[in-house]
């Protein structure tokens, strides 16, 4: 309990996150858009709300809403205010492609007067973006030229000065990925269409070239129309955000992988020991997945041998119609089922790669959505309902706990003491999961935790009640304590299994409200195990030492007169004496009637 309330303290929130019910929040309405302009399937918009719904519970918010409003529209709520980041991460497409790269240019159109910025002869020993296999084992990818701001690798002929490539022509036989050679050029590169013509061979689309070179990727949130159509041979495509002043652009040729390949996304810290400097996302693929990606790498790997500046050895990552990683493959192929996404750590940042693994795990949306409205809602209940539920948590709690003093006396400052103490445990984990897991209090949250006060409370009473019982058979207090302890203790964990199991049911079943009620009931029966384990018990352990506890006091509960226990095995009966040798006690009286010693032999055992 005291590392928990450290802990609680360290991450500077002392008090619980509240729901969209008692605190308000965001709501979005997303409106689908068809090619017709019509309404889209019901099914479709099923799926995207299902799509949706897995998106919010990835990204860690409880009690967010997602739900159908007419025939085109998806109303999204959100509990807490600024929560404009996950409203977009949740109506986010998500169309995956992988593209293989034929021409690259600074984002700006040809000819304008910014396009030719000086060099920088200042080295960089940042690591460059990569497309290699999980672990490390097969052979990876690297930008083979000199990289952007974003660690892109750009064309040998569009680059000034001439770079140094930073990947061997074999394939690499290291378990784990380099980080790139320190001298390579680093900030604006000069990217001057004079310097060089580009190489359209292969590019039979003379609309696609003319898009390419008036295309201005300067324009905030600017997106390539038709980029996202996977029928499109070849599309211009700008990168995903602008870094540090610099964007790139580029020619695509036609899709080789879709999202739709995509088995797992995961993001991953950064890791050293494989030249990992950020936040990166791991892919594993389907099997068709997998021998496809292999295929474009491995053609790409062949226009590195023959050109190490050649952009067509890059493989663009392309997401919802703009670039996010674009890497050179100067390693191998890789061939193994697996692929990362990955730059430099200004970009690729820990909320960064979390959101887009979390957007890519569970497939695109089957529909487009643009934003109707997005607004900042009140509560539904407020503070009222919010007192009201804390008052009626309260009562319950008084009642529990003066039944306990009035029924155990002494032994039910026990049950107060571990009811307290469960309820810190509860109250501090309830803090540390809504700052870490998007945790947020709501009224059916507060239902389940009041709930949980009596089920908590036939922990105490199964083993007291236990307890009891083998005082009333005539066992000591101390030996009772273990014994009583070792039947009691199955019959507590079968019990809390059930509730367990229960509240697992409602959670994976359920949604919205009643989903709440049973995580919040399923946390504080796993309490209630840790309380009853490793503080109700060992603390009626030490109490059996003490002289009140010990001897029965007739407050102290376990009064063995109040409890009505027969005698102890071996006890001496009351009234009988002890000879001086330590013999056995002296008979009755002589001449006594069989009346009177019928009555003492009953007194003797009451």
């Amino acid at each position: 309990m005291g590392a928990l309330t450290g802990v609680m303290f360290l991450q500077g929130q002392p008090t619980p996150k509240l729901g969209l019910d008692l605190a308000g929040g965001t709501t979005v309405t997303l409106t689908a858009k068809t090619v017709n302009g019509g309404n889209p399937p019901p099914t479709q918009m099923d799926q995207a709300v299902r799509i949706m719904t897995q998106r919010v519970n990835g990204l860690g918010v409880s009690d967010a809403e997602v739900a159908k409003q007419g025939s085109s529209n998806i109303v999204v709520n959100v509990p807490g205010e600024g929560q404009d980041r996950v409203v977009q991460l949740i109506g986010t497409t998500a169309k995956l492609q992988f593209r293989q790269v034929f021409a690259v240019a600074d984002g700006r159109p040809l000819g304008g007067a910014a396009a030719t910025p000086a060099p920088s002869a200042q080295p960089s020993g940042s690591p460059s973006p990569s497309a290699s296999p999980s672990g490390g084992a097969s052979p990876s990818a690297s930008p083979s030229a000199s990289p952007t701001s974003r660690g892109r690798a750009l064309s040998e002929a569009l680059a000034a000065p001439t770079p140094t490539p930073s990947g061997s022509a074999s394939p690499s036989a290291s378990n784990s990925a380099s980080p790139a050679p320190s001298g390579l050029p680093s900030g604006l590169p000069t990217l001057d269409p004079n310097a060089a013509a580009q190489d359209y061979s292969g590019i039979n689309d003379p609309n696609v070239i003319k898009q390419f070179e008036s295309l201005n990727c300067y324009v905030p949130d600017k997106r390539v129309p038709g980029a996202n159509d996977p029928n499109r041979r070849f599309v211009a495509a700008c990168d995903q955000k602008e870094e540090n002043g610099q964007v790139t652009k580029y020619i695509l040729g036609p899709v080789r992988v879709l999202g739709e390949q995509v088995e797992d996304a995961s993001a991953m810290p950064p890791d050293a020991t494989q030249g990992q400097s950020s936040w990166w996302v791991s892919l594993k693929f389907k099997g068709q997945g997998a021998r496809q990606f292999g295929q474009v790498t491995t053609e790409a790997y062949r226009q590195y041998q023959q050109n190490p500046g050649s952009p067509r050895s890059q493989v663009a990552i392309v997401l919802d119609g703009q670039v996010v990683s674009a890497p050179s493959i100067s390693r191998g192929a890789i061939t193994g089922g697996t692929a990362q996404i990955d730059g430099p750590p200004e970009s690729f940042t820990q909320t960064y790669a979390t959101d887009l693994a979390n957007v890519l795990k569970y497939g695109a949306l089957p529909l487009e959505f643009t934003q109707s409205s997005i607004d900042e809602v009140s509560s539904t209940l407020g503070s009222d309902q919010l007192r009201g539920g804390l008052i009626a948590g309260a009562i319950g709690l008084v009642l529990v706990v003066l039944y306990c003093l009035m029924y155990y006396r002494g032994l039910g400052l026990v049950a107060v003491s571990s009811l307290l103490v469960a309820s810190g445990i509860t109250y501090v984990s309830v803090v540390i999961l809504g700052e870490n897991m998007g945790f947020r209090l709501s009224l059916p949250h507060i239902i389940g935790l009041i709930v949980s006060i009596g089920i908590t409370a036939d922990s105490f009473i199964v083993y007291f009640e236990r307890l009891r019982d083998e005082l009333r058979a005539g066992r000591t207090l101390r030996p009772s304590v273990e014994t009583a302890w070792k039947r009691a203790r199955r019959t507590i964990l079968v019990a809390d299994a059930v509730t367990f199991m229960a509240a697992l049911v409602l959670y994976l079943l359920a949604v919205g409200g009643v989903r709440g009620f049973a995580f919040a009931m399923g946390l504080t029966t796993l309490i209630d195990v840790v309380v009853v384990f490793f503080f109700t018990k060992p603390l009626v352990g030490l109490l059996s030492g003490t002289r009140f506890f010990g001897r029965g006091h007739p407050l102290s509960g376990l009064d063995p007169s109040r409890l009505h226990a027969r005698a102890a095995a071996g006890a001496r009966p009351a009234g009988a004496s002890a000879t001086a040798g330590g013999g056995r006690a002296a008979p009755a009286a002589v001449g006594a009637s069989p009346r009177a010693s019928s009555a003492r032999t009953k007194s003797q055992e009451a």
